[in-house]
């Protein structure tokens, strides 16, 4: 089926960078959203970023201005940069995507594994 695999996470010191990918692979038709979701210890999972097959994009009003969602059609990868890391950013970072699967209509949501992102001095 479809398979979602994160990569990039690890520990960043307070102000440092990391850029997530997330590979999209299988029997793919069209994907029509992918994002970037986290989920804290003890929290929800919330949104981070999404962005469409149009090129529009989303963020959460905690990340404007620092992380930035981008992606590569022919890799059928997404990207998310994210800058000055804050301790708060700290998180599970889950890719998302909505696909259509090769011989059918209807839209279906997949999920990667997660990546931990720690930011700690």
């Amino acid at each position: 089926q479809v398979q979602l695999v994160e990569s990039g996470g690890g520990l960043v010191q307070p102000g440092g960078s990391l850029r997530l990918s997330c590979a999209a692979s299988g029997s793919i038709s069209s994907i029509y959203t992918m994002g970037w979701y986290r989920q804290a210890p003890g929290k929800q999972r919330d949104l981070v970023a999404s962005i469409t097959s149009g090129g529009s994009t989303n963020y959460a009003d905690s990340v404007k201005g620092r992380f930035t969602i981008s992606k590569d059609n022919a890799k059928k990868t997404v990207y998310l940069q994210m800058n000055s890391l804050k301790p708060e950013d700290t998180a599970v970072y889950y890719c998302s995507a909505r696909v259509t699967i090769t011989g059918q209509l209807t839209q279906r949501n997949y999920w990667g594994q997660g990546t931990q992102v720690t930011v700690s001095s």
